[in-house]
């Protein structure tokens, strides 16, 4: 427990600084592009995560938890197999998205060269998932924090210096935001792999036990693959959701200018500031993985119900006061972004997403570490189908328009948070109002 909440801490700290800093590269982008152009940027953004999601192969989860489970003389030829595997399918992914990526309609309101640069991304992605991965899984949270911050820093000073040195028109400055993303993922996949082969050089060095190819893929494909099903499906609805959106507000009455720049004001705007205090759900998320497996693979039911016991109660402790706070000041912090007074109702209608996501977040990871992935997609999937159907019915209702689109997309996060919740109580056999822990084992 203690290695879990030091880790915890240490990517919280670092993550309270990389919000900042995602913060204000945020404002530049609003600067810089207007509310069309972050309407623009933030809807093929959805497309370029899902690219991120299927290059990883979510690698960072099932060799993190490979590793949690596994005695350190397995870990050599684990990674050795992996690099194999993951070169394999690294070619053959490059191969499809040159085939398919041209005959994509998304791309024709872009900059021409946007496709290279999604395929530029598939190679760093995926090798830096192995080293994130194997981090993870010996809990190595300092070097994790490091490439978190380096991705952020990077980002904003390419953005601040590219624009401050030239004037871009909104089709090429768009392109430079995501060549800065692309960058500055570019540096943390160098210092993942500097540091990466200097920890394989160290096992080398130490007692090693074979594992045949064959066993470590069934081993890391029965991760992965649901979860990269699971990621996928996520990453599929993220893209859809701001066509969807956009489109019932036409629907209700709006030009399609108009649906974008709201869209816009909501997506880069109001969720900038209310995802901005997730960056400890998903410090809570990095190091539950790892924990959780390991105390389930022990069978050790105490420790698991200790973990969401408190979790779930520094989750309310924080989110609580931080959804009071965004919705308090929601005035003064969109207008840091905009003058349209638009953003901060959206902000204040928002409060019970953010807030419902923040529970969310570590909640999932605790079903990662217990092997519920199928669970934790069939919940995706459902509240996802409710709020879609809210969306359209609530959303183009000339009545309710951005309105309608947001309540929707709170009921999804509750629905959501509620059927995680009592998914993990089932499974560690633990009342659903937290009490102290019975000694068991599964």
């Amino acid at each position: 427990m203690a290695v879990f909440f030091k880790g915890a801490f240490l990517l919280m700290g670092v993550a309270l600084i990389g919000e900042c800093i995602e913060f204000l590269t945020n404002m530049v982008l609003a600067n810089e592009l207007g509310e069309h152009g972050m309407g623009l940027y933030m809807s093929i953004l959805p497309v370029i995560f899902l690219i991120v999601t299927i290059s990883s192969m979510e690698l960072p989860i099932s060799i993190s938890k490979f590793v949690a489970e596994k005695e350190k003389k397995y870990h050599y030829h684990m990674l050795q197999h992996t690099i194999r595997f993951t070169i394999l399918f690294t070619l053959v992914l490059i191969g499809a998205a040159l085939v398919l990526l041209p005959v994509i309609p998304i791309f024709k309101h872009y900059h021409p060269y946007i496709r290279g640069l999604i395929i530029a991304l598939i190679p760093i992605v995926a090798f830096s998932s192995i080293a994130r991965g194997y981090f993870m899984g010996v809990q190595q949270m300092g070097k994790i924090a490091t490439a978190n911050f380096l991705r952020k820093v990077m980002q904003l000073i390419l953005l601040v210096l590219l624009y401050h040195w030239i004037h871009f028109d909104l089709e090429l400055s768009i392109f430079v935001a995501l060549c800065t993303l692309v960058g500055s993922d570019l540096v943390v996949m160098l210092y993942f792999i500097h540091m990466f082969v200097l920890q394989l050089k160290m096992l080398k060095k130490k007692e090693q036990t074979y594992l045949s190819g064959r066993v470590i893929r069934k081993n890391l494909l029965a991760v992965s693959l649901p979860t990269t099903g699971m990621r996928i499906i996520h990453s599929i609805t993220s893209a859809i959701e701001p066509f969807l959106i956009k489109w019932v507000l036409i629907k209700a009455g709006m030009t399609e200018t108009m649906a974008n720049e709201h869209f816009g004001l909501m997506a880069g705007i109001a969720f900038t500031i209310g995802f901005f205090p997730a960056f400890i759900a998903h410090s809570f998320s990095t190091v539950l993985i790892p924990t959780v497996a390991e105390a389930y693979a022990k069978r050790d039911g105490v420790t698991l119900q200790k973990l969401l016991q408190q979790v779930m109660m520094m989750t309310f402790l924080y989110g609580l006061p931080a959804v009071i706070l965004i919705y308090t000041f929601a005035d003064p912090l969109a207008q840091l972004f905009s003058h349209s007074s638009a953003a901060s109702v959206y902000v204040r209608l928002l409060w019970p997403y953010f807030l419902f996501h923040y529970f969310v977040i570590p909640m999932q990871a605790f079903l990662i570490g217990l092997g519920l992935i199928r669970d934790a997609l069939a919940h995706f999937v459902w509240s996802t189908i409710v709020s879609y159907g809210m969306i359209y019915f609530l959303g183009a209702n000339p009545q309710y328009q951005m309105a309608g689109v947001i309540i929707a997309m709170n009921t999804g996060a509750l629905l959501l948070m509620m059927m995680h919740y009592l998914t993990i109580c089932k499974k560690i056999e633990i009342s659903l109002i937290l009490r102290k822990p019975a000694k068991h084992t599964f």
